[in-house]
C-alpha cells in the first residue's frame, strides 16, 4: 500500500485511537479501533481523508450527548442518526 505521507510502498492497514472533538466543541471523545494506515518507513499513523469526512459526518448527525468518552468506530457509526445525511456539506465530492 502507497503511503499518503512518503510514498513508500510499506504502508499497511492498522487499527488504533483517535480522539476527536465534538462538532459543539464542548469536549473531545476518544474513538478506539479506527480504521487507520501505518507506515513503517515514516512512522506516520493516520486515517483517509474520505475516513475523517465520515467521522465528522456521523458526528455531525447523530445526539453527541449520548457519545461516552470512549466509543469503538464501529459504534459510533451504528449509532442512529437525527438526519439520512449532513444537508449542510456543501463540497464537491
Amino acid at each position: 500500500m502507497l503511503c499518503d505521507w512518503c510514498g513508500n510502498t510499506n504502508a499497511q492497514n492498522h487499527s488504533c485511537s483517535v480522539y476527536w472533538e465534538l462538532p459543539d466543541g464542548t469536549r473531545a471523545i476518544e474513538i478506539i479501533e479506527t480504521p487507520s494506515i501505518s507506515c513503517p518507513d515514516c512512522s506516520m499513523v493516520y486515517q483517509k481523508e474520505e475516513l475523517v469526512k465520515e467521522i465528522e459526518d456521523q458526528l455531525f448527525l447523530i445526539d453527541c450527548k449520548s457519545i461516552e468518552k470512549v466509543i469503538s468506530f464501529q459504534e459510533l457509526m451504528n449509532k442512529p442518526r437525527l438526519l439520512k445525511r449532513n444537508y449542510f456539506d456543501f463540497s464537491t465530492e
